[in-house]
């Protein structure tokens, strides 16, 4: 007489259990990075605590929207290439932002970029750039 296997009996609802967890693992991420830019939108500010360049990518928010003071000009950066451990939160990305223009023009490294959200998809002409405050044209 032979007895079932424990991955047999068990196994199907363990794996359906780690799906269901990682899908909330992802959901929550993305709803952390949404509250996140949605915080830097209407305050306009570094908002801390922010997520993690790991919960940002995990959430399907890729791409860091970036303006520049000097230029007045808005770029996206792609967040899984940036060479930082994925623990790193987001906001502590602001010290190494440098404009590439503002940079050639100065003949030196310049910083004047400040974070403005996390976005899915990276600015063009479909998915225009951000407005920093409610109700601002």
């Amino acid at each position: 007489m032979s007895t079932k296997s424990r991955q047999r009996i068990y196994g199907a609802s363990i794996r359906a259990a780690e799906e269901r967890a990682a899908h909330a693992r992802k959901e929550a991420d993305a709803l952390a990075c949404e509250a996140w830019s949605k915080r830097m939108l209407g305050y306009k500010g570094p908002a801390q605590p922010s997520p993690t360049i790991g919960d940002a990518i995990n959430g399907g928010y890729r791409y860091l929207e970036v303006h520049c003071h000097g230029c007045d000009t808005h770029q996206t950066v792609d967040v899984s290439i940036i060479r930082r451990p994925k623990t790193t939160p987001v906001h502590e990305l602001e010290r190494y932002m440098r404009c590439r223009p503002c940079s050639e023009r100065s003949g030196r490294p310049y910083k004047r970029s400040a974070l403005v959200c996390l976005r899915a998809t990276p600015i063009s002409k479909n998915a225009p750039r951000s407005i920093w405050w409610p109700g601002e044209r």
